[in-house]
Formats: structure tokens, sequence, C-alpha cells
């Protein structure tokens, strides 16, 4: 959209710019000159007038016309010089609020590579001129260029990197000749008074070009001024970043060493010493970490040392341990190899024995059909088929119950585990309701009325008086007591007399019976050992017989599984079932009383 209120100085400059013919338009544009310097810089009139300038297109015209060959134009390269300064001027401070990509990415970098370029051309005509005032004309038309270029990239500090990135500021470095190559260090300088970190953004190629011709203006040439500007330049670029140092000290390991010998007591030499400085507190920097590097090397080559002789040492039980493992494996192949082999035999054999008496059960057969007569052969064939069959149905009915068995095997065991959990359950539960009731609180009677107290009083008198107790004396009671106390101890002396009998008794006959039980089961006197002479001759044995069988029915007891068990963790194992204890005992006779 067209702005309002346009300055008529430039509508009219616009519209002679259109139809002038292309030489006539850079002594035209020059008037744009007059028109910036009517406003204050920084105000708002000033920004308006930019902004119109970069509407109507002037702003273009004076980027592309620095492009032409001024020699032959009127004003020559002054006029050149000044268009540069016109075109800084017009963009620095623009504001372009349509389209502003097209004003940053194109415009301003075509601007400083058109600049860059009109400096060559101005140093090739510097450098060939003959004539004095040739040459002064020449250079201060040179350093408005590079005066432009730095306003531009003042404004614009991302201008900064396309400045250094472009082939023709390189160019415009590498030259001989001390005033060209003395402006576009200081150039550079301001470069990194703009921006400090625009040479860690740059490519690696053009940054190593750049500090190369720096360090080659150094050790070339004598002259002060080219040094105290390389000097200046060198130290921004050691003080913008500590890394730039360390390239530095890296890629030019003689720098410090060129620096005090060649250029001391020229003049500079504070920037010289605080440039030396840097590098050399950089080289110590890199000195100690060559040093730590060297230790750290030094100790791990003793380390790795040390772990190939301990390695070396015990590579022989390594070797031994591998290869007793390897014949111990290698022994096992060869045995399971065997061992198949074997089977493999015994497989071939068994299948070969079987085949012959399959022939010699065949061969039975026929033999047998020769004797059997014509008639009756066909009832022996079918005498042996039924046979066959029988045998058939007997097996596979014998299969078809074992298996019928092995599936009810598991479902008759939980049936039997259930009863037995249901008996243990029933036996606990009527336990602890016994307990329940032998353990509840006593009950008071109720309390008698006055009618049931004396109805009850009538019933004892009257049971008194019908059951009256006979009177007896002291002494009489004394006399009684003393005899019941006689009675008692002759019936406790009997009983105890009787009892040890009933005993010794009891126990001479277990004697006679495991006596006769031994002599019956003994070997004849011609087959009897010594072994057998001692079970008669020693009245432990049939003792220990006894307590080795108990024993042995307790441990079977006790590995019984759970659920047979379960009924009795409420029992003592004191009262285990005598018919459990005995099941092994045979025929031994304890007590007078056989065990079954």
């Amino acid at each position: 959209m067209k702005p309002a209120a346009v300055d008529s100085r430039i509508l009219a400059l616009a519209a002679q710019v259109t139809e002038s013919s292309d030489r006539d338009v850079p002594v035209l544009l020059l008037k744009l000159k007059e028109i910036l310097n009517s406003t204050s810089l920084g105000s708002k009139e000033s920004q308006k007038i930019k902004q119109d300038l970069y509407y109507y297109n002037l702003v273009q015209y004076c980027l592309l016309v620095l492009k032409q060959d001024y020699s032959r134009l009127p004003g020559g390269w002054a006029t050149a010089a000044q268009l540069s300064e016109i075109l800084s001027q017009c963009c620095v401070g623009l504001e372009v609020k349509e389209d502003p990509e097209e004003f940053y990415n194109k415009l301003l970098p075509s601007a400083v590579d058109n600049l860059l370029f009109l400096g060559r051309r101005l140093q090739a005509r510097f450098i060939r001129a003959i004539k004095d005032e040739e040459k002064s004309e020449f250079l201060r038309c040179f350093r408005t260029v590079t005066d432009a270029i730095c306003w531009l990239f003042g404004g614009h500090i991302q201008l900064t990197e396309c400045v250094l990135q472009s082939n023709h500021f390189l160019q415009l470095l590498i030259t001989d000749d001390v005033e060209t190559a003395t402006a576009m260090m200081s150039v550079l300088q301001n470069i990194l008074r703009a921006n400090s970190s625009v040479l860690l953004h740059v490519d690696e190629k053009i940054l190593h070009s750049v500090l190369d011709e720096l360090v080659y203006k150094l050790s070339s040439t004598t002259n002060p001024v080219t040094g105290n500007a390389a000097t200046k330049v060198l130290l921004s670029v050691a003080e913008s970043h500590p890394q730039l140092v360390e390239l530095l000290s890296t890629r030019y390991k003689g720098l410090r060493t060129l620096l005090s010998k060649q250029w001391a007591g020229k003049g500079f030499d504070r920037n010289l010493n605080q440039l030396s400085d840097l590098l050399y507190s950089e080289s110590c920097r890199k000195g100690e970490m060559q040093r730590l590097h060297q230790a750290a090397c030094l100790i791990q080559a003793v380390w790795r040392g040390f772990q190939t002789r301990k390695r070396l040492k015990t590579l022989p039980i390594a070797v031994t341990a591998l290869q007793r493992s390897f014949r111990a494996k290698r022994k096992q192949e060869l045995q399971h190899l065997k061992r198949l082999k074997e089977d493999e035999t015994l497989r071939q054999q068994l299948q070969l024995q079987r085949q012959r008496a399959m022939r010699l059960f065949h061969e039975r057969q026929l033999t047998l059909l020769e004797i059997v007569h014509a008639g009756q052969v066909d009832r022996y064939i079918q005498e042996t088929e039924g046979k066959a069959a029988l045998t058939i149905q007997r097996h596979w009915r014998g299969y078809r119950a074992r298996r019928k068995v092995h599936q009810q095997r598991q479902s008759l065991k939980q049936h039997k585990a259930a009863v037995t959990i249901q008996r243990a359950a029933h036996k606990f539960l009527g336990k602890c309701q016994r307990k329940r009731k032998a353990l509840s609180p006593w009950k008071e009677p109720k309390e008698l009325t006055s009618a049931q107290k004396l109805a009850l009083q009538q019933k004892l008198d009257d049971y008194i008086r019908l059951h009256q107790a006979s009177q007896m004396s002291e002494e009489m009671s004394k006399e009684l007591h003393r005899q019941a106390q006689e009675k008692l101890a002759q019936y406790l002396l009997r009983s105890s007399l009787d009892r040890r009998a009933e005993q010794r008794r009891e126990a001479l006959l277990a004697q006679v019976n495991t006596d006769m039980e031994l002599l019956m089961s003994a070997p004849s006197l011609m087959e009897a050992t010594e072994k057998d002479l001692d079970v008669f001759m020693s009245r432990s044995v049939p003792v220990a017989c006894k307590a080795r069988q108990s024993h042995n029915t307790m441990l079977k007891y006790t590995r019984w599984p759970w659920w047979k068990k379960l009924g009795d963790e409420f029992m003592d194992y004191d009262m285990i079932p005598d018919d459990v204890l005995n099941t092994e005992f045979g025929t031994l006779f304890i007590g007078g009383s056989k065990s079954s």
C-alpha cells in the first residue's frame, strides 16, 4: 500500500531516475544525500524518508548501479564511493513492514557483496595507479567504501558473518599494499567489536585463511603500521573467545617467539605484550595438559604391562584347564558315541533274536500243522484264533481297567482325604463343644419360695425321723477306723504280691513262647553258626528285636501323609493304638500276649 504524504523531492527524483538513461542514473542518485541530510539522524522524519526511498525502489537502484564501470561516468569513482555511503545510510535504521524477509535476506547481503566488489575494483586501480593524485583519490574512495561497509554491518550485526564469508573480503585482505591492507584489517577489527563471536560461526576454512593471512603479514613485513594493525586484530581475536586462543597456540606454535623477536620496540609494545601474555598462558596450560597427558599415558602403560604380565603368568594354568576340559569333553563325547553304538548293536541283536524267535515259532506251527490231520486243521486254526482273540481281549481289558483305575485313583485319593478331613473336623468340633460345656459358667439356682422351703424342710424332718443314725462313741469310731485301715493294708499287700506274680508268669510265658519261636525257626545243627548260637545265649536279643521293630513301626507312622494323621493331632503320641504299633511285630510274644 502506498504511504501518504511522500516528500515531493523523492517523487521527482524517482520520476527522473525512471526516465533517464543508465549513464545519468548514478549522478541523479547523488541527490539522495541532500535528502537524507535534511533530517536529523534517528528521527521519525528520517525513518519516513528511508521507507519512502525503499518503497520507490531508489535504494534498489543504488544497489544496482554499484556494479557499473565508473571510469567513463561523470564524477568517476568518487560518485561510486558517495553512492556506497548513501546506500549504507539508507539501509541503517530502515524498518521494512511489508515483506521484511526480502530486505533482510536478499537486499542487505547483496549490498554487502556489491560494496566489497566495489572495494576490490578500487583496490586494484589504487595499486595500478602511478600518479600520487590518482593514488590518493582512489585511497580516499576505498576508505569511504570500507567506512560504508562498517556503517552497514554496525546497524545490522547479522551482516558481519556475510562479510567474513564473502570471497571478496578475503581477496581484499590478501594484499601486499600497506594502506589497503591496513584499512581491511581495521574493518576486521570493527567486525570483532560489533560481534565478538562471529568467528566461531563462520566456516573453519575461512577462519584459518583469515588467521593465516594475519600471521603472514606479521612474518613477511617489517612495516610498523601493518604490524600494529595485525597485532590489534590478533589481540581482538584472542580476547573474543578462549577457543580462538587455543587455535592460535596450536596452529601457530612460533607466533609468540616471532612477536617478541621481530616486533618488540616498534611502538605498540602494549598490544604486543597483551597478545604474548594470552599466548603464553595458553601455552602454559597446554604444556600442563601435555604433561598430565604424558603422565596418564605412563600410568596406563605401566598398568597395561602389569596386566599383560599377570595374564601371561596365568596363561599356562588357563591353557592346562582348557586342555583338561577339552579332553574331558572329548572323552564324554567318545563315551556317548560308544554307548550309542552299543545300544544300536544291542537293539540289532534283540531285533535279530526276535526275528529268529518268530521264524522258529512259525516253523513250529508249520510242523504242528503237518502233524495234525487234514480234517482237524480248520478246527485247530479256529482254536488258535480263539486263543489269540482271548489274549488280545485280556490285554485290552487289562489296559482299559488300569487306565480307568489310574483315572479314578486321584478322585479316590481326594475322596479319602476329604473323609479324613471331615472326621478330624467333626472330632475337633465335638471336643471344642465338650470343652465349652465343661467350662461354661455356673448358674446359680433360682431362689426357692417360702412354700418350697417349708416343703423341703418337712421332707428332711420326715427322713431323719424314719432313718435315725445309731449312736457311736468316739472310742468305737477310732476302733472301727483302725480295723478298716488294717484290712485295706492287707488288701493292698496281697494285690501287690499277686500283681508281681502275674507279671512274672506273663514274662516267663513270653520268654517260653519266644524261645519256642526261635527254636522252631532255628537252622539245623549242620548249618548253625556262632551268630545263631549268640541268639540263644543272650537274653537281650529278643528285647532288641522287639525294640527295633517298634522303632521301625514308629518311623513308618511318622512318615504317613498329613491327611492320614489329621485326626491324631488331638491325640497324644503315647496313646498310639496297638494295631498300629503291632503291624510288623510278627509272632513275637510280649507279656504273655501274642501280637499279630
